[in-house]
């Protein structure tokens, strides 16, 4: 069977692309027995769906590659988009926007915007190969053949909802470089030294943390595996290996304080937990701060710049996000197509682009997808049937 376009994957970008191109003969491939697996467990199940804070410096990436994306479909175009549907996202957290009831909202748009286009569940792509102009798809099951294919296979973040390797597999089939993919916006497991976090195991206060030169603030949460929460799983987009640097007092100041006589566990802005957790791994004594040496100070002061080496991280079945993936280089950023097979297309998160939490990850996949979808209708080969 022969179509116009096969998009392979079924989260965001893939049915965001599906959507806009309702004049298509259009298939879908997806592994899973349902659509939007990933969409509807996000955000606490309510999808953080884009920022009213949207530039390339919140992505890990090339920036001039996503600028034009970001641009030509950004935050405001997807929220107009939406409100033509009827779905009116809430916006939470002074600049994140979610559905406002739950993420089943956004996954019913998507479903009747693709009534129109062939779905096909639980099917796994195999491969991709390209001969005489056509490319022909393989699943486990059987071969289709389309002009256009469209890789919106996704990372490999949560294999539990059927994340797999087959876009950077059909990449590299094709000639495409992958950059090493890394588990991101994840948590970090701790060496020997930092043991002492996992007692406090439930206890979150907010942070700074320093990433190469990168400063991601926000919550923290400490588990029993090591570090989690917003600013952590932030600082792990831009962490590979070595050492970074908390401040567990980020708003404090020390002046002023000099002269007094409460114990220091009731006048530092932290829980007595995480307090007396540190002295006793400063080997301080809790006791008025008046009484403190300039030694003893200084040792506290290290609350300030916290420095130590995460052992890893928690890895992929509990990463939001797959860093890395399809060299950027290799694709158009206006068109998305490859620029060594033509009519072939790589969209949102199996691309080297990775955004911060807080809904940055479905704008890139949205934003790819409508730039990819525009370039296809404007093709004019797409429009000459079969």
């Amino acid at each position: 069977m022969k179509n116009d376009i096969i998009i392979i994957g079924g989260g965001a970008s893939a049915l965001m692309m599906a959507s806009l191109l309702p004049k298509h003969s259009t298939l879908l491939i997806e592994s899973n027995n349902k659509i939007a697996a990933k969409i509807l467990i996000s955000g606490g199940g309510k999808c953080n769906i884009t920022n009213t804070l949207m530039d390339t410096e919140y992505f890990l990436g090339d920036a001039t590659f996503m600028e034009h994306a970001l641009k030509a479909f950004d935050e405001r175009d997807l929220l107009h988009w939406l409100e033509r549907q009827n779905l009116f996202p809430v916006l939470r957290k002074e600049s994140q926007y979610f559905c406002e009831h739950s993420a089943k909202e956004l996954v019913e748009i998507f479903t009747k915007e693709i009534k129109k286009q062939t779905v096909l569940l639980g099917e796994k792509v195999m491969s991709v190969m390209k001969r005489d102009g056509y490319f022909t798809v393989e699943t486990q099951k059987k071969k289709y053949t389309a002009r256009y294919v469209v890789v919106a296979s996704g990372g490999l973040s949560f294999p539990i909802l059927g994340a797999s390797s087959i876009g950077y597999e059909i990449a590299k089939y094709f000639g495409h470089t992958i950059k090493k993919t890394a588990p991101a916006l994840v948590g970090f497991t701790v060496q020997k030294e930092q043991f002492f976090f996992k007692a406090l195991s439930g206890v979150s206060t907010n942070v700074a943390i320093t990433v190469n030169d990168v400063i991601c603030k926000g919550a923290m949460l400490f588990t029993h595996k090591g570090l989690s929460g917003p600013a952590v799983l932030d600082a792990s987009l831009y962490w590979e290996k070595g050492r970074i640097k908390i401040d567990f007092l980020p708003d404090f100041s020390w002046k002023g304080l000099k002269g007094s006589k409460k114990q220091i566990s009731s006048l530092l802005p932290l829980s007595k937990r995480i307090t007396k957790a540190f002295l006793l791994q400063l080997e301080l004594e809790d006791k008025p701060f008046y009484q403190l040496t300039i030694e003893e100070l200084d040792k506290l002061q290290l609350l300030n710049h916290y420095t130590f080496a995460p052992a890893g991280t928690f890895g992929y079945s509990k990463a939001e996000v797959t860093k890395g993936g399809i060299c950027t280089d290799e694709v158009d950023g206006k068109t998305f197509m490859s620029k060594k097979v033509e009519r072939l297309y790589f969209i949102g998160e199996v691309l080297d682009v990775t955004g911060r939490l807080g809904g940055y990850n479905f704008q890139w996949a949205f934003s790819s997808a409508y730039s990819c979808a525009k370039a296809i209708k404007n093709d004019k080969s797409s429009r000459k049937s079969f």
